[in-house]
């Protein structure tokens, strides 16, 4: 026996979260079973852990869609018992049973080998919003990122808060948005040499372009925000877009594209191919400071996770949450 976070759903559909033991027989099918030692929090954890967002298609559900352990057994001959391995994305938490356990049982296409240079901790210190952070990061480069600061919105995020701290340490003046002032020493310590208020990009305008600012952009927040900074990229550089806590509309004109070639780039971490995965993973052991990383981290264990659910959807959550599900 060992312990999970199950969300049931009762009659009337309204769903509660808590720590039960539970045994193997439970797990879902898969190739390989997985001790699970850490996992964290994400926007989606919480909505999964609560109402369901209609990510959650069965009940009892274990949500957590990171986690990071030790393979206990396996069918598939790329992985063997004692790999150290992470998983992220592939519906893992949403459609199917996460890492807010102790143990974990998925298809052995879903695991990447953990990164040398990371431990199990700091790659769920890493989890879902720092690999989106990096591939954010990847796509920039990719596309050229230009001359002057780069732009992190929602900085003070998972994501963001990544971000920043890889971007600075690629040598790029970052400046970080937030709404939240008292955070303005945090985001500083992860390298961020200007922080701008969420009010002063928060409201469109009729203008479609203004005045060559920003060198690229990692933006968690979309909505009128990510319509206003468009108009603000210096000639053909990228914005890569990775979240829509301001929503999913996006107010702009086409202008910024054609006038001057900015690039919005898409950014999905959950369905990313396994090579793609690992160039990621590989880049995080290298760019990312662990002393800058480690900032970041708010332990946590499961039986905190229904409250910590909450708090992320308020976005009451600052930087990473890391879950030791052994604790």
């Amino acid at each position: 026996m060992f312990n999970a976070l199950i969300v049931e759903k009762d009659e009337d559909g309204k769903t509660s979260a808590s720590v039960q033991k539970i045994g193997e027989d439970r797990l879902p099918e898969g190739e390989v079973t997985v001790a699970v030692e850490y996992s964290t929090v994400n926007y989606k954890d919480g909505l999964c852990i609560g109402p369901g967002g209609g990510l959650v298609r069965n009940y009892p559900h274990v949500p957590g869609i990171d986690f990071a352990g030790t393979v206990e057994a396996s069918s598939d001959d790329r992985y063997a018992a004692g790999d150290k391995v992470v998983l992220t994305g592939w519906r893992v938490g949403e459609a199917y049973w996460g890492g807010y356990s102790q143990k974990a049982r998925v298809k052995a296409d879903m695991l990447v080998p953990l990164p040398d240079g990371l431990d199990t901790r700091q790659a769920m210190a890493v989890g879902t919003a720092g690999f989106t952070a990096m591939l954010a990061v990847m796509a920039l480069e990719d596309h050229g990122i230009k001359d002057g600061p780069v732009l992190v919105t929602g900085a003070a995020g998972g994501v963001g808060s990544v971000a920043t701290a890889i971007l600075a340490n690629l040598g790029h003046d970052v400046a970080a948005v937030t709404g939240r002032p008292e955070t303005a020493d945090y985001l500083t310590s992860l390298g961020a040499t200007q922080i701008v208020a969420r009010d002063e990009l928060n409201e469109t305008t009729k203008r479609p372009l203004e005045a060559e600012t920003w060198g690229g952009c990692v933006d968690a927040v979309g909505g009128e925000m990510l319509a206003r900074l468009l108009g603000q990229m210096k000639y053909g550089a990228s914005v890569s877009a990775v979240g829509l806590a301001g929503g999913a509309g996006l107010p702009a004109t086409v202008i910024p594209f054609l006038l001057r070639g900015v690039n919005l780039l898409g950014i999905d971490s959950v369905m990313q191919p396994y090579d793609n995965r690992l160039r990621a993973w590989q880049r995080i052991a290298k760019d990312l400071p662990m002393d800058k990383l480690e900032a970041m981290v708010q332990p946590a264990t499961l039986s905190d996770l229904p409250a910590l659910g909450k708090d992320i959807l308020k976005g009451q959550v600052k930087g990473r949450v890391v879950v030791d599900v052994n604790a």
